[in-house]
């Protein structure tokens, strides 16, 4: 049997070669792009570096509705009477600030050539703009300095620095920084494309009623789940336990897709569809000292004048997503920088309990308030609603038959740590 660690690399190497090759996507950065096609959207991360075109507010403007004025013709130490000059709205140009003059400005308008500081509108007397066109005077107060409730061109960002760097999850408020800098598009890393495949004869799809043996295929739900919060695109199939029928859906998608993902078919029965259909054309088939999910399957498969990686996991759903965990979701994550890695830390038992000593149990766990681990459910590979309460892995190593209460075992994130096991760590 190989360790987890030596499987980790073997198939790390496998998938990141074939992902890793994806060209670059761009993307339009407008409103009516985003709300049109949302998914498409959601969770891109930057392929370059994105320089700001122009600085951020590109012109000094006024944080308040108020009066521009010059601080250099204000008494300092009382009041001063200026006169009203001409309204500034936002976006229209501002005419220069004449001597002794204020100009009612509103938020967000541009700074006049003459003026340095703006006044808010509840600091001076009379505290309401006179109507538009009317001859007037406004006291304004003493104590103004210069540069009060003015924006300063380029005080959120200069022309000419990295806005986002290569490598940033684009968020909502990332998407109006570059449509706020005028970009019309930005490169974005394409997203991984990978089919996957349930397969056994035994499967109904979820809502289709069951025949005779038959069972809701979950392993299609929880994978296609799993490999979204990735970041990656995939394309969903079941097949029975033929193995002509896998190697055609196979081929129907290879070049569509940049890794094939299948679940059952790969221990030693009597019916191994998946083990049947790929071994010997460069897929290895073994044994992984792990539990649960010890029989995998890796390697790459000849389809279209190209070498297919394929990654084969078993069919009891605990299993397989535990091999998600274990070996898919970290080569994957941080190829597409979409989610976040899974946190490992060390705790003490709560309780007592066995373990193979031949492999290396991961069993399904939560962290308690006072950041114990306390193991949920059985062992038992099929019990996937104990999984479902999970939120931690309990790691118990190879050689390790028993731990008790208070020995310290790791134990890997399945979610985001709650508030105690954040504290915990």
């Amino acid at each position: 049997m190989r360790t987890i660690e030596t499987h980790l690399a073997e198939v790390t190497a496998l998938v990141e070669a074939a992902v890793r090759s994806r060209p670059v996507e761009p993307l339009v950065v407008t409103p009516e792009a985003l709300a049109a096609r949302p998914d498409r959207y959601r969770d891109r991360v930057l392929a370059a570096d994105v320089v700001a075109p122009i600085d951020l507010p590109p012109f000094a403007n006024s944080q308040m509705d108020g009066y521009a004025v010059s601080t250099t013709g204000l008494d300092p130490s009382g009041p001063t009477a200026l006169r009203v000059a001409e309204r500034i709205p936002a976006g229209r140009a501002a005419p220069d600030l004449l001597p002794g003059a204020a100009a009612p400005i509103m938020t967000g308008a541009a700074v006049p050539v003459g003026a340095d500081a703006i006044v808010p509108i509840e600091k001076v007397t009379p505290d309401s703009f006179p109507p538009a066109g009317v001859d007037a005077v406004v006291e304004v107060p003493a104590g103004v300095v210069a540069g009060a409730f003015v924006r300063d061109a380029g005080s959120d960002v200069a022309a000419g620095a990295v806005l986002f760097a290569a490598g940033t999850r684009l968020t909502s408020a990332r998407w109006g920084v570059l449509a706020a800098s005028g970009l019309d598009a930005v490169e974005v890393r394409s997203r991984p494309r990978l089919l996957l495949v349930s397969t056994g004869e035994e499967l109904a799809a979820p809502g289709a009623p069951l025949g005779p043996g038959q069972i809701h295929d979950a392993n299609g739900a929880t994978l296609a789940a799993a490999l979204a919060e990735v970041g990656v695109d995939v394309t969903v199939a079941r097949v029975t336990d033929d193995a002509a029928a896998l190697l055609a859906v196979v081929a129907r998608h290879a070049d569509d897709v940049d890794l094939v993902l299948t679940s059952g078919g790969v221990s030693a029965g009597a019916y191994e569809v998946v083990r049947d259909a790929f071994e010997g054309s460069g897929v290895t088939f073994g044994s992984v000292a792990m539990q649960p999910g010890g029989p995998q399957g890796w390697g790459a498969v000849g389809v279209h004048d190209r070498d297919l990686p394929v990654v084969c996991f078993p069919g009891n759903p605990v299993s397989s997503l535990v091999s998600f965990e274990a070996f898919l979701r970290p080569v994957l994550q941080a190829v597409t920088g979409v989610g976040t890695p899974r946190a490992r830390w060390t705790v003490p038992m709560a309780h007592a309990a066995d373990s193979p000593v031949g492999k290396h149990q991961l069993r399904r766990g939560r962290v308690d308030v006072d950041g114990r681990a306390h193991l949920v459910g059985g062992p038992s590979s099929h019990l996937l609603a104990a999984h479902a309460e999970a939120t931690v892995l309990v790691s118990i190593p190879v050689g390790v038959d028993r731990v008790d209460e208070g020995d310290e075992v790791e134990v890997w994130a399945l979610d985001e740590p709650t508030r105690h096991e954040k504290a915990d760590r």
